[in-house]
């Protein structure tokens, strides 16, 4: 039955309270839940076919849902990350300490060093963590988006702020939206985040975004220093809290690049090929692909490959912004376009010359078929 797996999910303490009050937990899934003020409680409760994944408890809890069917993996010190999480991270988490301590002694720039330590050892426990905790990121990301339209922007990390390009994303994201969408990115710098910062301004009036891109042009790039480039993101959002909600998907595999800090949501990932596929895949309302490199180019293609073998239903709709980009620096138009006619899906796809284009673009393709 769809969604009953995600039924018997406990995330927080209050779910947990609320279902333990019924006098049984069996076959449920406990995920990254603090329960060492619950003993008495789990002491009480059915716990037969219950899972507890990195739910910290007192010895006596532990031992007692174990002997009644429980199974338990307990929290793994040490780590600078939980690979049991329940939700996705927000900025706020992954840049803890950047205050006090600079980029270096935050939870982000700490996964990053673990991840590059562990990676160089090959140590198959660590392999195992990381492979755990980007399924908890998945399942996390998918009760987020579940029902929402997503529109994916695509676009090279070196994209400067204070440039011209880089506004041009920004109210790019802000149209979408406000047109309804959900904005998602690869949740890291340069176009990526100027598509998340105009999702961010987009309940804001329209001075919010020119404000907030002239505050940004003074660290225009994560290089030399991440620990500035952070800091002027979290000074437009202090003095312009609540803004909209988006998604960033980036990864440690990346870790020189950091995530950008106006994805409200941010599904960080270890694993490169599990992010790149899952951002294309969640991008139910279409893609718009601005001017990138070889990353850039890669997805692309990685998008149109589902496209070209979709059997039961519409491909997803693709835009490519820059013509002159896509057409004669990286020829990637004439070879999508040639896929397109082959399997008679060219009114899926459009080449636009610029990002205020594109929204519109996204929305009469879409609408071709009904899904506007």
């Amino acid at each position: 039955m769809p969604g009953a797996a995600h039924d018997r999910e406990i995330e927080t303490v209050a779910e947990f309270d609320e279902v333990a009050a019924s006098g049984s937990i069996a076959g449920h899934r406990v995920q990254a839940v603090d329960l060492t003020e619950r003993t008495d409680r789990l002491l009480a409760v059915e716990t037969a076919g219950a899972l507890f994944l990195g739910c910290p408890m007192t010895p006596e809890a532990a031992l007692s849902v174990r002997a009644r069917g429980a199974l338990v993996f307990p929290p793994v010190p040490g780590l600078p990350f939980d690979p049991y999480r329940g939700h996705l991270y927000t900025p706020d988490e992954l840049f803890t300490h950047l205050a006090s301590g600079g980029y270096e002694a935050t939870p982000d720039a700490r996964a990053y060093a673990w991840f590059q330590h562990t990676k160089a050892d090959g140590d198959v426990f660590a392999s195992m963590l990381r492979a755990i905790h980007d399924d908890s990121v998945s399942d996390a990301l998918d009760e987020l988006l579940s029902g929402a339209p997503v529109v994916g922007v695509m676009g090279g990390h070196a994209m400067a702020r204070g440039t011209e390009d880089y506004a041009e994303a920004a109210r790019l994201g802000r149209t979408l939206a406000r047109c309804g969408l959900t904005v998602a990115t690869g949740g890291g710098p340069g176009a990526m985040e100027a598509a998340n910062l105009g999702a961010y301004a987009a309940p804001f009036d329209d001075t919010m975004l020119d404000e907030s891109l002239e505050l940004l042009a003074k660290a225009p790039s994560f290089a030399p220093s991440v620990t500035d480039w952070a800091a002027a993101a979290f000074e437009v959002r202090a003095r312009h809290p609540l803004g909209g909600a988006s998604v960033g998907i980036p990864t440690w595999f990346y870790g020189h690049e950091p995530p950008n800090a106006f994805a409200e949501h941010i599904a960080k990932y270890f694993a490169n090929a599990t992010r790149e596929d899952g951002l294309l895949a969640r991008s139910t309302a279409g893609v718009v692909f601005l001017p990138g490199a070889a990353g850039t180019v890669q997805e692309v293609f990685d998008n149109a490959t589902p496209n070209y073998y979709e059997s039961r239903g519409e491909p997803t709709p693709m835009v490519l912004v820059g013509r002159a980009h896509w057409t004669e620096k990286l020829p990637a138009w004439p070879l999508l376009r040639a896929l397109a006619r082959e399997r008679s899906m060219e009114h899926r796809i459009a080449l636009v010359d610029t990002p205020a284009e594109a929204a519109e673009a996204i929305r009469a393709l879409g609408s071709s078929t009904g899904q506007d």
